[in-house]
């Protein structure tokens, strides 16, 4: 799948499958919300408002109100491709949250994965 098509992919539809993937592993949608949060800027009710709109993913990032610094200390894998090493800015912003919400899926400690 080309970037610009999943740059142009409903918001409101992708979000909910990361919650489902935090909470098939006994995580709460407030925990995906938070690292999204964190992420992003966004607060919890921002996010939400997305979802009611026809916000694309990404422009979801494109507009995100503060990108948190500490994200570029996100490394690792999601589906057999380095977080870090992504040379697209867009995508690696995408596939930071993925690897956010990988983190929580496995059990790893909020604290941790807000890199505290």
């Amino acid at each position: 799948m080309g970037n610009e098509r999943i740059y142009g992919m409903s918001f409101a539809k992708v979000y909910p499958l990361l919650i489902a993937k935090a909470e098939k592993k006994g995580r709460k949608r407030a925990e995906v919300l938070e690292v999204t949060a964190w992420l992003t800027g966004y607060t919890p009710e921002g996010i939400e408002s997305c979802l009611l709109t026809d916000t694309t993913y990404g422009d979801f990032f494109r507009n995100a109100p503060a990108l948190n610094p500490k994200r570029e200390l996100i490394t690792g894998t999601v589906c057999g491709v380095r977080v870090e090493t992504v040379e697209e800015p867009l995508m690696r912003e995408i596939r930071y949250l993925d690897k956010l919400v990988d983190e929580l899926a496995k059990g790893k400690p909020m604290e941790k994965i807000l890199r505290g």
